[in-house]
C-alpha cells in the first residue's frame, strides 16, 4: 500500500531528534513476573513534553515550506498534542496557537504557554476547540497541524518503532499500543509490520471510546455519539481516515479496558519505574495484562508503549480508589443484614477471621433490616470474588454484587444511606459536568421550575470534566420535555433508574 511505504520512507528521514529524546525501552521485572511473560515499556513518557505527541508535531512541521513557517501554525489540543506543537514550534523560531477547550485544567493551559505558544481558550470540548481552530486557520493564513490524520504526523511516531527494533534486536511476540485517533498505532504497526511482519500488534482502547474497535469490527469509520472521558488522551470520536486506512492493514486486533483496569495499570507501572503515567499512558499495559489473563499465554516477549505522563496531581486520590477493584484486589457489596445488636459483629465472622473489611458504610433504615455497603479485601481474583457471594447466599444474607457498578463506585460509596419513604416521581442520571464557571447554573436555569432537585452528589478528580449524580422530581406527563432538557444541556449523561445500587440505597420504593 502507498501510504505505508510513504510512512516508512519518512520515519526513516525524519530528523525527530531535534526536539524528541530516544527513550529507553525497559525491562518490567515485577510486572513480568506476576504475568509470567517478559514485559518490556518503552518509555515515551520521558519526553521532554512527557509524551509521544512532539515527534508527530515536528515530523510535520519541519516539512512546511518558509512561507508557511512565515505565517505560523495553529493546532486545537487540550494536552499532550498542543505540547508538542509548541515545543516543536520554539525550536523553529515560529508562531503557534493552541486552540484549547474552557475546561482545559490551568495546569495544561499554563504549559502550553511557558512553551511560548499563543493560547486561546474557546469550547466546551475538543471538536468545538478544532473548529475554531479551522476558522483561525483560513482568517490568518496559518497551518494546521493535526494530531492525528497526517502522513508525516503518523511517519513521526513511528520513529518509535524504528528505535525498538535497535534497542530489541529479537522480534517481539505482540506489541501493545493505546489508541485515541490512530497515529501512534498507525506508525508503529507501519514500521514494525514491515520488519517483524510475525510480530503481532494489539490496539487498546477505554471500553467507553473505542472508536477504533469498532470501525475495525465495521471496516469503515464510525463517529461515538458519547465517548468516556477517563483517559482523556485518547478520548476519540472518530479515528482519523489515514490512521484507519493503516490499521486495516497491520493492526491484527483490538482490545477494550475498563477505568479500574487502567487505574490498575498506573500502579504497575509506577511499581516497576517508579513513574506515573496518565491514564492513556497506561492503557498499552492495561491491554497487556489482560491479554495475558484471557488467553493464559505465558513465556512470551511482550512490549507496550508507556505514551504519556500528563496528569493532575489531584487525579491519583481517585486513581488510587479505584487501583484494588481494578486488580480484583477488593470488591464491594450490597447486603442486607438484621437490624439488631450483634449483627456486625456476626457477619464479619461469617467472611472469615482472616478476611479484610476496606469499608463498611451503614444508615438506619427500620427496625427490622440493616442494609450495608461493604468493601472487601481479595487475592484470588473474580473466582474468588464469586465464591464469596455464594458462600454469602448460602448463610441467608442478600447480597449484590457492586464491584463493576460506575453507580456506586463513583457516588454510592460516598453517599450511602438516602433512602427517602414516600418520594414520587424520580429520575435519577449521571452527568459528566464541564469544570467552568456557570455549568452549575446552565444546568439548573434550563430547569422547569416543576421540577424539583430530590438528589445531588458532585465529585471532581481534578479533570476537565465532574462527576454528578442528579435525582429529579417529574412526573410522567412531563418526561418528553424533560428528555429534551437533557438533549439541550449537551452535558454527556447515562439514566441510573434501574441500577440496582440505586435501587437499594437510594430509591423510596
Amino acid at each position: 500500500m502507498a501510504l505505508l511505504e510513504q510512512v516508512l520512507k519518512n520515519a526513516l528521514t525524519v530528523p525527530v531528534y531535534d526536539v524528541a529524546e530516544e527513550t529507553p525501552l525497559e525491562l518490567a521485572p515485577l510486572l513480568s513476573q506476576k504475568l509470567l511473560n517478559q514485559v518490556w515499556l518503552k518509555r515515551e513518557d520521558l519526553q521532554p513534553v512527557f509524551s509521544f505527541k512532539l515527534r508527530g508535531a515536528y515530523a510535520k512541521m519541519v516539512k512546511l515550506t518558509p512561507a508557511q513557517k512565515a505565517a505560523g501554525v495553529i493546532a486545537a489540543s487540550a494536552g499532550n498534542h498542543a505540547q508538542g506543537v509548541a515545543l516543536s514550534a520554539k525550536k523553529m523560531g515560529i508562531k503557534a496557537i493552541i486552540v484549547m477547550p474552557q475546561t482545559t485544567p490551568p495546569i495544561k493551559v499554563n504549559a502550553v504557554k511557558r512553551l511560548g505558544a499563543e493560547v486561546v481558550l474557546h469550547g466546551e470540548a475538543f471538536d468545538e476547540a478544532a473548529v475554531y481552530a479551522k476558522q483561525l486557520m483560513r482568517e490568518q493564513g496559518l497551518t494546521f497541524i493535526h494530531p492525528y490524520d497526517d502522513e508525516d504526523v503518523i511517519a513521526g511516531q513511528g520513529t518509535i518503532a524504528l528505535e525498538i527494533l535497535r534497542q530489541h534486536p529479537t522480534p517481539f511476540d505482540v506489541m501493545f499500543v493505546c489508541v485515541g485517533g490512530g497515529g501512534l498505532i498507525a506508525g508503529i504497526a507501519a514500521v514494525l509490520k514491515k520488519i517483524w511482519p510475525k510480530t503481532r500488534i494489539v490496539g487498546v482502547e477505554a471500553e467507553d471510546a473505542a472508536s477504533m474497535t469498532q470501525a475495525l469490527a465495521a471496516k469503515e469509520r464510525v463517529v461515538l455519539p458519547q465517548v468516556g472521558l477517563f483517559a482523556d488522551g485518547a478520548a476519540v470520536a472518530q479515528v482519523g481516515e489515514k490512521p484507519f486506512e493503516i490499521a486495516l492493514h497491520c493492526v491484527d486486533e483490538m482490545i477494550t479496558v475498563t477505568t479500574d483496569e487502567i487505574c490498575a495499570a498506573i500502579k504497575d507501572v509506577f511499581e516497576d519505574t517508579r513513574a506515573i503515567s496518565e491514564p492513556a499512558g497506561a492503557l498499552a499495559v492495561a491491554g497487556l495484562k489482560k491479554f495475558v489473563q484471557q488467553r493464559g499465554v505465558s513465556n512470551l516477549s511482550l512490549g507496550a508503549i508507556v505514551s504519556g505522563a500528563n496528569m493532575n496531581f489531584d487525579r491519583l486520590h481517585h486513581i488510587a480508589e479505584r487501583t484494588e477493584l481494578g486488580e480484583k484486589r477488593e470488591a464491594i457489596f450490597a447486603v442486607k443484614i438484621k437490624e439488631e445488636p450483634g449483627s456486625f459483629k456476626r457477619f464479619c465472622e461469617d467472611l472469615g477471621a482472616q478476611r479484610v473489611i476496606t469499608e463498611f458504610n451503614y444508615r438506619y433504615a427500620d427496625d427490622q433490616e440493616a442494609l450495608v455497603f461493604v468493601g472487601v479485601r481479595t487475592a484470588g481474583g473474580y473466582a474468588e470474588q464469586q465464591q464469596l457471594v455464594q458462600h454469602l447466599r448460602e448463610l441467608g444474607y442478600e447480597v449484590e454484587d457492586m464491584s463493576d457498578n460506575e453507580l456506586a463506585k463513583l457516588h454510592l460509596r460516598h453517599l450511602v444511606g438516602g433512602r427517602v419513604p414516600g418520594l414520587m416521581d424520580e429520575k435519577v442520571y449521571r452527568f459528566e459536568f464541564p469544570e467552568r464557571p456557570g455549568a452549575l447554573l446552565n444546568f439548573l436555569s434550563r430547569m422547569s421550575v416543576e421540577w424539583n432537585i430530590s438528589l445531588f452528589h458532585y465529585r471532581n478528580h481534578s479533570d476537565a470534566f465532574g462527576r454528578v449524580l442528579v435525582g429529579v422530581q417529574v412526573p410522567d406527563q412531563h418526561h418528553a420535555d424533560f428528555e429534551a432538557y437533557l438533549d439541550c444541556l449537551k452535558y454527556p449523561y447515562t439514566s441510573e433508574q434501574d441500577n440496582p445500587g440505586y435501587r437499594l440505597f437510594l430509591s423510596s420504593k
